[in-house]
């Protein structure tokens, strides 16, 4: 109770709560610019962070997320462009209602049922995560290697499209994480002579590389920098809702908890909640011939997921400090630079801070409503700026960002460097969270690996011999023989046919 009671004063603050309406702003207008992802925003607010204390840092990235994951529904309603990646799946969707002439109808849902999910999550954050912290407590290296290895294990398996391309990107991530002295022989690895890379690849530049400039990279490379102009919004985005909420009451259940349960597997995040929402709804629907016509029913479910999973993919980085998506690796790296460790001895050491941010999540998801209605009714004047002027605005923080960490020219080079990875590896068709999740999960696995052994005596029977780490083995064990089996069988499909 004095927690709580502790986290509410410091929410009251008025400079708090002047940080969540002028992050929230910012969210929606970087959510809303197609091209600008919510993992963007997020990273381009990391060197204001810097001179903020720990909860108003939290109450920006918690507010900036919440509001970037809905915004993205504006542009593609209106335009037929997702404004973030967790938009896509139902864009054809809403602007065939748009076409319709049923775009209030549309964005009012994506507005109010985003919220509902996201007040869903943070229900499950807020009652799972400290149940999670007591059993993760008992944790030793042996657990902590496993539950690494089945992090990095999902963020390839969710790769739907190209597991072996997820794979590679990991490989990459894994690679860069072994670079400096930071390993257990405390020898140089990777340096070349280079002496600022004797302490390794600072995360932070590389996460506003590979998702800041590599985005700007990839609007400059597009051939048009104007966008078409957005249909005007003239009825009330509320009319019917609650008719909405009481038709689909199963289907805002399902895409909430589906859209947590995602939101927490390592490297997953609200875009593949939104898309295997989107599926579902479509698969168990009463009317499923009215999909892709401009039918609510998918807007209602993968909305609901988006801001639920944003929510879920916290409950990883506070227990376990492994990022559920790219936003909380982000988070992970500004936790660190407060001297706040994820892990579960964070609800013990700081409870005030974490119970905070379920209160911000709490808050972030009701004003979403009010804040999310100004949006749209806006959107007519923010998509109207142009690129031309928005992309140097955006390399400006972003070097910022990068010279803020070290104070060296040098990270600016690593976050351009990496930035240019990023740009050609999503040109090809890799994705770029394995890369991150790699940098950031690769010095725990390596520690706890060594660690162990020595533990064990160099007998790897002792990864088995407590409990929860030989569940957590089998289980790590037998997602990688699923993988095998199915990489096995599409080799052999194209053969036989």
């Amino acid at each position: 109770m004095d927690a709580i009671i502790q986290a509410l004063l410091l929410i009251a603050d008025p400079y708090v709560i002047l940080l969540i309406c002028l992050s929230s702003a910012f969210g929606l207008f970087v959510g809303a610019m197609p091209g600008l992802t919510a993992t963007m925003a997020t990273a381009l607010l990391v060197p204001i962070t810097f001179f903020m204390p720990p909860l108003p840092a939290m109450a920006v990235i918690v507010t900036t997320s919440c509001m970037a994951i809905f915004a993205g529904d504006i542009p593609g309603a209106l335009l037929r462009i997702p404004g973030t990646p967790a938009s896509a799946a139902y864009t054809n969707e809403a602007y065939a209602m748009t076409v319709k002439g049923q775009a209030e109808t549309a964005l009012g849902a994506g507005v109010v049922f985003s919220a509902i999910g996201g007040i869903f999550g943070t229900i499950v954050l807020a009652t799972s995560a400290p149940l999670l912290a007591e059993v993760a407590i008992k944790f030793s290296s042996f657990e902590y290697f496993w539950l690494v290895c089945l992090g990095l294990t999902c963020a390839v398996f969710i790769a739907l499209d190209d597991p072996v391309k997820g794979m590679l990107a990991l490989f990459i991530g894994l690679a860069v994480a072994l670079i400096g002295l930071e390993n257990p022989a405390g020898l140089p690895r990777f340096v070349f002579g280079v002496t600022d890379l004797m302490s390794g690849i600072e995360m932070i530049p590389a996460m506003i590389g590979m998702f800041a400039i590599a985005e700007v990279l990839r609007i400059v490379a597009a051939a048009t920098t104007r966008l078409p102009p957005a249909r005007a919004i003239s009825g009330s985005i509320f009319k019917g809702q609650w008719t909405l909420t009481k038709k689909y009451p199963k289907q805002i259940l399902r895409g909430s908890t589906i859209g947590v349960l995602i939101g927490a597997l390592p490297g997953a995040g609200a875009d593949i909640a939104s898309w295997i929402t989107y599926a579902t709804a479509k698969k168990f629907s009463k009317e499923p011939e009215k999909f892709g016509t401009g039918h609510v029913e998918g807007i209602v479910e993968s909305g609901a997921a988006n801001n639920a999973a944003v929510s879920g993919a916290w409950i990883p980085a506070l227990v376990f400090g492994i990022p559920g998506d790219s936003i909380t690796a982000i988070v992970i790296g500004v936790l660190y630079l407060k001297n706040i460790i994820p892990g579960p001895m964070v609800f013990v050491n700081q409870p005030a801070i974490v119970t905070g941010i379920f209160a911000l999540f709490f808050l972030a998801n009701l004003i979403l409503i009010p804040f999310g209605w100004l949006a749209i009714k806006s959107a007519k004047h923010i998509l109207a700026v142009p690129r031309e002027i928005l992309m140097p605005i955006v390399l400006l923080f972003c070097i910022v960002g990068a010279f803020a960490v070290t104070n060296s020219p040098f990270a600016i080079g690593v976050m351009l460097a990496f930035g240019l990875i990023g740009f050609l590896m999503e040109e090809h068709g890799f994705p770029v969270a394995p890369v991150i999740l790699g940098i950031i999960l690769g010095p725990m696995l390596e520690q706890n690996f060594v660690t162990s052994m020595i533990k064990s005596d160099g007998s790897f029977l002792g990864f088995f011999n407590r409990p929860i780490a030989a569940g957590l083995g089998v289980v790590t064990l037998a997602v990688w023989g699923v993988m095998l089996l199915r990489g096995l069988k599409a080799i052999r499909v194209p053969q036989t046919a």
